[in-house]
């Protein structure tokens, strides 16, 4: 344990009245002690508590008997108290008054001669040493740079918090190539220093330490949706749209552009979205495929007397009895003419109506009919033939069997547009008999290839 003991120099001092003889002692306390009236005995000075910065470099200030001690921050101090007491005692003596005993209670006069007082010290009007104050005198020798501090019997010349001492100037402390104070960037200046902190980032209450900004609450900059990242922020747009250039707003995205086959039909470009639609006589399924309205089935317009035939993308109207003189009806659809009549023996025993619907440019070649006998006579021979309705050569007729033919598109067909095709099934037996009947097949070609 360190310790330190200081004795103090008792200065006797007698003065003579001249109507009595009296003895007056004053004591004057050893640097680092000054004179307690009310214990009448010198006591310790605490340098820790009057000296500003008394120690440096992080060491910290322990008081001593008659001075103080510097010392690292993990020593610890162990203090004998009656050591304390022991030097408190040794550093002085009581004033001694001596009187005459004729007059003791008569009190020693306001003395009128000047006591000796130490260098830094001057007599007061109690006629006692007080310490002077060369800093508020101007009686200090220190630089325009340096801070005056008073000390007991002197004065120190000490730099303003952020300089140091550098022969008899005061210069300034860089702190920003001491260890590190900033958590990101130091910005030196005269006497002191501060923090500053990358983008994205913000100075926390120490004014060190450098805390992440959380843009998308303090001010979301994004157009649509913002997500903080550690010293930035990132920007997304809703389903529909897409970052501009600036990567903060969001612009529409055509996807009518990104595609040709994105509808069946024709896309509409909407804001964050797209739709499909379909022409007249087709609806929408599924968001994108055009499907065909049976208008039969929904807004029938025909008359009675009419067949409603639904076709790709509309519908026709066709009389319920198609017959025409000298042919009579005798089924839905088929027409005879009387063997009674002599003109019906030129012309084929039976004409059949039928419809069909195609999709615009189908695929070719393809079987799209098949035409079948009805009745079979033994010992008869059937053969096929187009007889009306391919003058441009769209259709070719295969026969499939001895009683049936399928009739095939050799060239593409586009619509809209109404063909009548009529297939006649020639009917012969050993007996020179011979017989026909036809079907009048109108096809309806659609506008548009679904």
């Amino acid at each position: 344990m360190l310790t330190a003991m200081f004795l103090a120099a008792l200065i006797l001092i007698t003065v003579h009245s001249q109507e009595t003889e009296e003895t007056i002692t004053y004591t004057q306390c050893t640097d680092g002690y000054e004179w307690d009236p009310v214990r009448q005995r010198c006591k310790d000075i605490d340098e820790c508590e009057i000296v500003p910065d008394a120690c440096k470099g992080g060491m910290k200030c322990v008081n001593h008997y008659g001075g103080y001690l510097c010392l690292p921050r993990t020593a610890q101090i162990i203090v004998n108290e009656r050591e304390e007491a022991a030097a408190e005692s040794t550093s002085g003596r009581n004033n001694v008054i001596r009187r005459t005993p004729a007059d003791p209670q008569r009190a020693p006069p306001n003395p009128t001669h000047q006591i000796q007082c130490a260098a830094g010290y001057e007599q007061s009007d109690h006629n006692v040493c007080q310490d002077i104050d060369e800093c508020a005198t101007g009686t200090h020798s220190c630089r325009a740079d340096q801070v005056c501090v008073n000390l007991r019997g002197s004065f120190s010349c000490q730099c303003p918090p952020g300089y140091q001492k550098r022969g008899e100037q005061c210069v300034d402390i860089d702190e920003c190539t001491l260890p590190p104070y900033c958590h990101h960037r130091c910005v030196n200046t005269p006497g002191s220093y501060y923090c500053q902190c990358n983008a994205g980032f913000q100075l926390a209450a120490n004014n060190h330490t450098c805390v992440d900004i959380n843009e998308c609450d303090a001010n979301n900059p994004c157009a649509q949706q913002c997500y903080n990242i550690l010293g930035s922020f990132i920007c997304q747009c809703n389903p529909g749209f897409e970052l501009s250039s600036d990567r903060i707003n969001c612009e529409d995205t055509d996807e009518c552009r990104t595609s040709s086959y994105i509808c069946q039909y024709q896309c509409v470009n909407e804001p964050g979205k797209f739709s499909c639609v379909c022409p007249e006589g087709y609806q929408v399924v599924g968001g994108r495929t055009c499907q065909d309205i049976n208008e039969c089935e929904t807004t029938n317009e025909c008359r009675e007397d009419e067949i409603c035939w639904n076709y790709h993308g509309g519908f026709r109207c066709y009389p319920r009895n198609p017959c025409q003189e000298p042919y009579v009806l005798t089924s839905e659809n088929r027409c005879v003419c009387p063997v009674s009549n002599a003109v019906c023996r030129e012309l084929p025993y039976s004409v059949v109506y039928k419809y069909m619907s195609i999709r615009s440019d189908r695929t070719v070649p393809s079987d799209i009919f098949q035409i079948q006998a009805t009745t079979i006579y033994p010992n008869t021979i059937n053969t096929f033939r187009i007889k009306s309705g391919n003058e441009n050569g769209e259709f070719y007729l295969r026969q499939t069997s001895a009683v049936s033919a399928m009739l095939v598109l050799v060239k593409s067909l586009s619509g809209p547009r109404e063909h009548i095709v009529d297939l006649e099934m020639l009917t012969v037996n050993s007996l020179n008999y011979r017989t026909s009947s036809v079907l009048r097949l109108t096809i309806i070609v659609g506008p548009y290839a679904f």
